[in-house]
């Protein structure tokens, strides 16, 4: 596969791809653990986000996959699925992108094993045949998909948004997705902001309803004015009922890094964001996966309210 990056990794090697799948996440984040206070690592971080963007729906590790093996990468899809939905072929030659899809398949009530590991464990559970049990998540394989730059064929319609900083009504879908978010949500003209040089603020609860209250102060640049909103929604979601002072810094990353995503996803131009990766620095590497997991949940949370998710392109 052809990349511009020269960091970028292949897993040819079928029988240890799923091994180099997972050290090459855990190698990715405890060189970013290990360089927080580096410019680099912030570069790096920044580089994840924008994958995130193109991929909210995917989780932070098959984002993060994607990113070491393709940065470029824009959409991608299952072989097939080029070819039957979209009328494109993979270009001869091309590598494949490996992924972690979910494996779904009828799971024992009791153990949660698919049929096959059912009998080879200890569970003694019996009350049903195997043809009778739900289907459910019994694990992750390997996955081979493509991104449209290795394809060749139909042009696809409104595949790109555009990065004009043209906020269009997304403003006032913001505001209108407060309820369902769980949020109170007010704009506050200019002339009656109390809250200083702040653009936006989160308090923990309302005293009317008892839900996280976002205040933002308004504009005239609906482009920022959203960025705003959603750096607040972010807040409201993950930190409301966080109380720890020496979190703030971390927080306002985690709520910039959503900000950032969803931004970038609705066309905004959101690189005037600075991420200072060195707040993260006291953190190890299980807490900055659980960050990580968190900014990409909340981002896809935020969008799922804004428009219907794309589907996963997976075989």
């Amino acid at each position: 596969m052809a990349t511009t990056r020269d960091s970028s990794v292949s897993f040819d090697q079928t029988d240890t791809r799923s091994d180099e799948m997972n050290s090459t996440i855990e190698q990715w984040i405890d060189d970013l653990v290990a360089g927080v206070d580096d410019a680099q690592a912030s570069a790096e971080f920044q580089e994840w986000l924008d994958v995130q963007s193109h991929f909210h729906d995917y989780s932070y590790r098959n984002t993060l996959l994607i990113k070491r093996q393709c940065p470029e990468a824009t959409r991608v899809a299952g072989y097939r699925t080029w070819q039957e939905e979209f009328d494109r072929h993979v270009t001869e030659g091309e590598s494949a992108i490996w992924i972690w899809a979910p494996i779904i398949t009828k799971q024992c009530p009791e153990c949660e094993n698919s049929p096959s590991y059912h009998e080879d464990s200890d569970c003694e559970y019996d009350e049903t045949l195997p043809e009778e049990w739900s289907e459910g998540l019994v694990g992750f394989k390997p996955a081979p998909v493509f991104d449209i730059s290795q394809t060749e064929g139909e042009p696809l319609p409104d595949l790109d948004t555009e990065a004009t900083g043209d906020a269009g009504d997304l403003v006032s879908q913001l505001t209108d997705a407060a309820d369902e978010l769980g949020v109170t949500v007010r704009i506050v003209a200019e002339e009656k902001w109390t809250h200083g040089e702040a653009k936006g603020i989160c308090e923990q609860l309302s005293i009317v309803d008892m839900r996280p209250r976002v205040e933002v102060r308004d504009r005239e640049n609906d482009a920022d004015l959203a960025r705003t909103l959603v750096h607040e929604y972010a807040h409201a979601l993950l930190h409301f009922d966080v109380d720890d002072d020496t979190e703030r810094s971390k927080r306002e990353v985690e709520a910039e890094a959503v900000a950032y995503v969803v931004g970038r996803y609705c066309g905004l131009d959101t690189s005037g964001s600075a991420f200072y990766l060195a707040a993260w620095e006291s953190d190890d590497s299980e807490v900055v996966r659980e960050r990580l997991g968190r900014i990409s949940r909340t981002a896809e949370e935020l969008i799922d309210v804004l428009e219907e998710p794309p589907a996963r392109y997976i075989d």
